[in-house]
């Protein structure tokens, strides 16, 4: 292998991992997930959606997504005041493969869930 393919590989993989990296956890996924099914959700709405997330984790959550240009949020000078969220036009291109990966989860839980009886049980 040449010193440029090896550095290709070496900057696709920097590339996949520094992208992926939010998504490291549940609660990015299920946020994003939220997010891309409602257009502009309150805290409340969020929290309630994406069930037994704290809000402080939902705080951080919603930070890092903002961060990373997935996640746009519009406060409100109201009385009391007003937050929305909303994905931005990146983090709508993340939301298909989530939703995906969501939905695969859900048709295969009970599978996944025999698997690690199965391997359990045979330890």
């Amino acid at each position: 292998m040449s010193q440029n393919s090896e550095w290709s590989a070496s900057a696709a993989i920097w590339s996949t991992r520094t992208s992926l990296a939010r998504l490291d956890n549940k609660w990015s996924a299920l946020v994003v997930i939220a997010l891309g099914r409602g257009s502009g959700l309150r805290f409340g709405d969020l929290r309630t959606l994406v069930e037994g997330v704290s809000a402080k984790v939902l705080t951080e959550t919603l930070r890092d997504l903002e961060r990373d240009g997935l996640v746009l949020r519009h406060a409100y000078a109201e009385v009391p005041p007003r937050v929305v969220y909303e994905l931005t036009e990146l983090g709508c291109t993340l939301h298909a493969p989530m939703r995906e990966l969501g939905d695969w989860a859900e048709r295969h839980a009970e599978e996944v869930l025999a698997a690690r009886e199965a391997f359990d049980a045979a330890r």
